[in-house]
């Protein structure tokens, strides 16, 4: 059984039963009658509502558009794996040997879902109060700002703004597939201005892969006209 206590001493939360921790490390390429899919599944639906608490008592005054947007930004593949990389989780995961030549234990998507498991592991052992403690102080002591301004910048509306006073048209988007299981659909969408192909994005929902998308195509647009 692996050492697993310097990554319990970064959680602050010990683990009552191994086996529990050894599943949420496990990725499924690791060929064990188990993997961490299940408890993905169950962690990813524990902090959608953790954060979405969280945020409702931090911003009384904010409707449900700007708290729906906020809790986009911190619950997805890109917020987890920061987090995950904070715990050092990466060093931790089972994986094969062709998981781990392959680059696994830095891959977001992998990083990710193990934040997710370990965070469902911990609700089905300790309940979702030692979730919460957990979750918190992660975002309170590695994010400088919780804010609507600091978390969701509007990419798609700024770079229409953009190709309309520069091109005189608007970006257009397509959807060009998705993959995963139900419960974990990643969408991947493509930006295209004047018929030229700027960008493609994933994420959780077509309008997060469309703001990626954006963001990518704003960057390279600066460049061209500056």
């Amino acid at each position: 059984m692996p050492n697993l206590s310097p990554l319990e001493k970064v959680i602050e939360y010990t683990f009552k039963d191994q086996k529990l921790l050894i599943e949420a490390l496990t990725h499924k390429s690791f060929k064990q009658p188990y993997n961490n899919e299940r408890l993905e599944f169950l962690g990813d639906a524990v902090l959608d509502l953790i954060v979405g608490e969280y945020l409702y008592k931090k911003f009384p005054k904010h409707d449900e558009g700007k708290l729906s947007k906020m809790r986009a930004s911190l619950v997805n593949e890109e917020g987890f794996t920061k987090l995950a990389n904070i715990l050092n989780l990466g060093k931790h995961i089972l994986l094969s040997n062709a998981e781990e030549n392959n680059g696994g234990r830095e891959k977001p998507s992998l990083l990710s879902n193990a934040f997710e498991a370990v965070m469902g592991a911990i609700y089905l052992e300790a309940g979702v109060e030692a979730v919460d403690t957990i979750v918190i102080k992660l975002l309170e002591d590695n994010y400088e700002e919780i804010s609507l301004d600091s978390l969701f910048k509007d990419y798609k509306t700024s770079l229409q703004e953009v190709t309309q006073a520069h091109f005189g048209v608007i970006p257009e988007y397509k959807m060009l597939g998705s993959s995963g299981p139900d419960h974990k659909k990643e969408f991947e969408v493509s930006v295209t201005i004047q018929g030229k192909e700027y960008a493609r994005g994933l994420g959780k929902s077509k309008k997060v892969a469309q703001q990626v998308c954006a963001e990518t195509a704003m960057k390279l647009l600066k460049k061209e006209l500056s």
